[in-house]
């Protein structure tokens, strides 16, 4: 028999409480979110840099030369100093060797030229050519039979013409290839000399100015009364640094330099002239005899050498004499020029001559390296014997000369 499924159970009926009066709900007037626990911040990592990338070459531009391709081990030259600011002009009065040329009355000293020990050496060392000369002009004289004797003093007394003006003016024009200044020419060099002659105490219209048309710095004394300059130093040197051009020159007049190597050139005239026909001719009767057989040139040689042994002997070696007096005149020269830069530096000109030197010394350097250039760059070599027979001191022994002068004075 089925039993009826149990009823639920019963639960108690809750009792019914009394309610509180209804009150709204209070919220703030603004807004707050919720805050959140504080975390820890995260930890900062390197930001990665782009690679750099080359710049663009720079081309240079026609104001700019080419710049050196890079290499690793190249180094960038360093900074240009700043440009030096451009030398004044030559004929600007704010030149370091500018020199006043207003000057007034002028002191003429009473002894205007005299022979100094140079002049007196240089005569001395002409006298084997000129008594070679004087054989020559003896062996030349018996031609004219009984008038012979006047044609070796005729010769004698033409050493006198070395002074005469016009033949001075003839010997300037077609062997040192001068001429007369032009009246602008002659507006700037006289200035210039009157100051140099002042301070000499000479009197300046006792010498000429002449002017070479060369572009080199040079100058010369000719004559007796002959000053030649180029063109060059008169327009591209300062008037200080000309001043001392022509206060060299003027050395060479007053000290009687220039006299003396005429004088004496004149008198060795003859002698050289034979001496050249001589060699000329046995030039030629030794290419005829070496024509003949081996014979020929023995005969030829042994003939030679007697002459020439007889004619020592019968002029008590004069004629060796001869050979050797090129190098001593030379060194005579060598002389004569450092007492001449004395002259110009005891007037005041040693800072300019220096300067004069100076420029000199960059001219044959230059010159040096044409002559390197057209030999395939071989710097043309100079020999002991060329070194003795040069005329002119070289730069470091006439700069060293000149440091009397150049030294402050205490």
């Amino acid at each position: 028999m089925t039993q009826p499924p149990p009823s639920p159970p019963e639960h108690p009926e809750p009792t019914a409480q009394p309610r509180p009066p209804s009150v709204p709900p209070q919220y703030p007037q603004t807004f707050q979110p919720p805050q959140s626990p504080p975390y820890p911040h995260p930890p900062q990592y390197p930001q990665p840099s782009p690679p750099p990338y080359p710049q663009p070459p720079q081309y240079p531009t026609a104001s700019q030369p080419p710049q050196p391709p890079p290499h690793p081990h190249y180094a960038p030259p360093p900074a240009p100093h700043p440009p030096h600011p451009a030398p004044p002009a030559p004929d600007d009065p704010a030149h370091p060797h500018h020199i006043s040329t207003d000057r007034g009355r002028v002191h003429i000293a009473q002894q205007q030229r005299r022979t100094d020990a140079t002049a007196v050496g240089n005569l001395l060392l002409y006298l084997p050519n000129f008594l070679c000369s004087l054989f020559v002009v003896g062996l030349c004289s018996l031609v004219f039979g009984g008038l012979g004797i006047l044609v070796v003093l005729a010769w004698l007394a033409s050493g006198a013409l070395v002074f005469h003006r016009p033949t001075e003016s003839a010997l300037a024009r077609h062997v040192l290839h001068l001429r007369h200044p032009t009246p602008q020419e002659q507006a700037k060099l006289q200035p210039v000399w009157r100051e140099v002659t002042a301070r000499a105490g000479v009197e300046g219209r006792t010498y000429e100015l002449w002017v070479e048309d060369s572009d080199s710095l040079n100058a010369v004394a000719a004559a007796g009364h002959i000053v030649g300059v180029t063109r060059f130093s008169m327009n591209q040197l300062p008037n200080g640094e000309l001043a001392a051009v022509l206060a060299h020159e003027l050395g060479h007049h007053v000290g009687g330099h220039a006299w003396s190597s005429l004088l004496g050139y004149w008198y060795a005239l003859p002698g050289r002239v034979a001496w050249r026909v001589l060699r000329v001719v046995t030039r030629v009767m030794f290419a005829v005899s070496r024509a003949f057989s081996c014979l020929g040139v023995v005969v030829f040689t042994v003939f030679v050498g007697a002459v020439a042994l007889a004619t020592i002997s019968s002029l008590y070696g004069l004629p060796l004499l001869v050979i050797a007096v090129p190098y001593a005149l030379a060194a005579v020269g060598r002389r004569a020029e450092l007492r001449a830069d004395q002259h110009a530096a005891a007037l005041g000109f040693a800072p300019m001559l220096a300067a004069v030197l100076d420029k000199l010394h960059q001219q044959e350097q230059w010159q040096a390296a044409a002559l390197a250039a057209r030999n395939g760059g071989v710097p043309p070599a100079e020999s002991p014997l060329s070194r003795l027979l040069s005329s002119h001191p070289d730069y470091y022994t006439r700069l060293h000369h000149l440091q009397p002068w150049l030294q402050p004075q205490r």
